[in-house]
């Protein structure tokens, strides 16, 4: 099994000053290599983020959770990392289940591990948040042909194969779906692995309105309709 030095925590955040010391914190104590990429904040995550222990790389302006995500990989990869996971900054995912991603890497001989809630635990997931997650990951099985459960899940974990074949363009949310677009396009094996998503008042602040949701699959569908 891989050792924990060998595992790399990339984390994208925005204005996430409120929780971020603690998210980082809590990754430090099993994980050595935490890389944020502060993407344009204009509050102190990027400065207590490094308080906490991560490097931190910092986008002058904000472009987006992609964007910062492809920045923090780019850099892991430079570095070596033989493993790379994706943590969200909001405070919602566990650190625990890193390890568990990584494992079902190795135990499934994939590239990709896909954090999934649906197969795992999602306490407090309102119903209408749940009913567009469920359309989201409909919208992914008909587009990509991947048999997934969650679709917008920023927990994850990949090989150093797996993380040279992502490029992310689409610098918004929809670089959810872009992911698994080209991990489709990739023809790398992924396997779903349960998580826990543990919504709070503050995470579901921060996520993504009906609005948005719809805006993004619109503009997924209508890329795809032009290539």
């Amino acid at each position: 099994m891989p050792e924990p030095s060998d595992i790399w925590i990339v984390v994208a955040a925005y204005n996430e000053a409120t929780v971020i010391g603690e998210v980082i914190a809590g990754l430090r104590r099993n994980y050595p290599h935490v890389v944020l990429v502060d993407d344009g904040s204009t509050d102190a995550t990027g400065r207590l983020a490094a308080a906490a222990g991560a490097t931190v790389i910092t986008h002058p302006i904000n472009l987006g959770q992609g964007a910062a995500l492809q920045t923090a990989i780019d850099y892991a990869l430079m570095r070596g990392a033989p493993f790379i996971g994706t943590f969200d900054a909001d405070g919602q995912h566990r650190p625990d289940d890193v390890a568990t991603l990584v494992d079902a890497l190795i135990a499934h001989g994939a590239d990709f591990a896909l954090g999934s809630r649906f197969r795992g635990e999602a306490p407090n997931l309102p119903p209408m948040r749940r009913l567009l997650l469920k359309a989201a990951a409909v919208f992914t099985r008909l587009t990509t042909g991947l048999a997934v459960s969650d679709a917008h899940n920023g927990l994850r974990a990949m090989t150093r194969r797996g993380a040279q074949a992502l490029r992310l363009r689409q610098n918004r949310m929809a670089h959810a779906s872009e992911i698994l677009d080209q991990i489709a396009a990739s023809g790398l094996k992924y396997v779903e692995t349960p998580v826990t998503i543990a919504y709070t008042e503050y995470s579901l602040g921060k996520g993504q309105t009906l609005g948005d949701a719809i805006n993004i699959l619109i503009d997924l569908f209508a890329r795809r309709l032009h290539r």
